[in-house]
């Protein structure tokens, strides 16, 4: 699949960058034609209006000795006049033009008018105009030889169809090149995906397989009391309530992949909330014989989504008793600073390795000693990193083997403001 697009990819950006360069060079050609047409113009136009403001030649006047000869625009080299009868017969020219002698020169077809004619291996641009005399009407072509302006042209040219073919070539390796760039995140995206859906799967299988297991032991006893089998009783409802938040954290997840979640911000004492989450879970830190202490500087007024703000540190907690054994301490602080608000939840627990810590955020990722120990899925933090960044916060992860972790999550200035008491 990702094959082909890349090619499509690869001739739409060949095509784009061919067409662009062969229409810039088709351009060029254009304007250097039209200027050096138009410098050869503006001479022959000037010569034929002198000519039509001569006023008729006399019969004796020799066509050689005529002011006509003598015209200081004459004096360019290439700028050529040759004189015709009424019969079409050459009867003067400059003596500049007298190589056409020989050559196939004809009659100019066109009165008035600019034009281009070819003399052998000659090139014009040809103006002819009729004028009266004492011994009949003559005809007076002026000519401009353009053979080193077509040279020029016809260099131009070629280095035109030369950059272009050089521009096509380089337009299929630059496109293949950014196709496939563009492709990067789109085929991360896509394993991402594919990451995703498998082990969502997974997860949701294993719960699945519990229940329908202990549902079919039940059908085997159907005469069995409830305390008989209270056992594979609880064991459902423990699977069916892990099915339950897996299936919440998937939807959460899957709506703020496609912005379907808006954070419902307002004001509200963060500090108030700490304590509260903080007093919830020192009862469960008590019954599993864990100590909690809650740090909250007063008070703190913040602007944010409460609710996912408590579903944060909540998740949080969760991680710090999970991993932290019996015996152990987790700390809640929440303290503010002239420019930010800090969240932390830091533990004495087992700790993350250091190769493990760039990835905690991705979802369904556990590491092994996390796996061993929690029947989480590995989707608590990517909620809590999503939540961080939809209130343009950051986290900072320390840990150590052993030791523990601390997070710390920090959050911009703008989105809280410090009320003294008393105001």
């Amino acid at each position: 699949m990702f094959h082909k697009t890349l090619w499509r990819l690869t001739f739409v950006n060949s095509f784009v960058v061919f067409f662009v360069i062969s229409a810039l060079g088709v351009v060029l050609y254009m304007y250097m034609q039209e200027r050096l047409y138009h410098a050869a113009d503006v001479p022959l136009e000037r010569l034929a209006e002198r000519i039509r403001q001569g006023g008729p030649w006399r019969k004796d006047d020799a066509l050689s000795g005529d002011p006509l000869f003598h015209d200081p625009l004459l004096r360019d080299p290439r700028l050529l006049v040759v004189i015709w009868n009424e019969k079409g017969e050459m009867v003067g020219m400059t003596r500049d033009a007298s190589f056409f002698t020989g050559l196939p020169l004809t009659p100019p077809e066109r009165l008035d008018e600019l034009y281009e004619v070819n003399v052998g291996h000659l090139y014009f641009r040809t103006l002819a105009v009729e004028v009266n005399t004492a011994f009949g009407p003559i005809t007076v072509q002026m000519l401009r030889n353009m053979n080193s302006e077509r040279e020029l042209l016809d260099e131009l040219m070629f280095m035109i169809a030369a950059g272009c073919i050089l521009s096509a070539l380089f337009a299929i390796a630059a496109g293949y090149f950014l196709a496939g760039r563009a492709l990067v995140p789109i085929q991360a995206a896509w394993r991402k995906q594919q990451q995703f859906v498998s082990d969502a799967s997974h997860e949701l299988r294993t719960p699945l397989s519990v229940i329908q297991a202990k549902t079919d032991a039940l059908f085997r006893s159907p005469k069995a009391t409830i305390e008989e089998k209270s056992v594979d009783i609880s064991v459902i409802a423990k699977e069916c309530r892990r099915l339950s938040r897996l299936v919440s954290q998937l939807l959460t997840l899957a709506r703020s992949d496609s912005n379907q979640l808006e954070m419902q911000k307002e004001a509200f004492r963060l500090d108030e909330l700490v304590r509260d989450i903080g007093e919830q879970y020192s009862e469960i830190a008590s019954y599993q014989q864990k100590t909690m202490s809650v740090e909250a500087q007063i008070p703190i007024e913040w602007v944010g989504d409460r609710e996912r703000i408590h579903q944060l540190i909540v998740i949080l907690l969760d991680n710090a008793l999970k991993y932290t054994t019996e015996g152990g301490h987790i700390r809640l602080a929440c303290r503010r600073f002239a420019s930010s608000v800090v969240v932390e939840v830091e533990d004495d627990g087992i700790g993350i390795p250091t190769e493990d810590l760039s990835r905690i955020f991705d979802r369904f990722y556990q590491s092994d000693k996390a796996r061993s120990q929690s029947d989480g899925a590995g989707l608590g933090l990517a909620i809590a990193k999503w939540i961080i960044d939809q209130h343009h916060g950051k986290v900072k992860v320390e840990s150590k083997l052993g030791e523990g972790t601390r997070f710390q999550v920090t959050f911009p200035a703008a989105r809280w403001k410090y009320k003294r008491t008393g105001d």
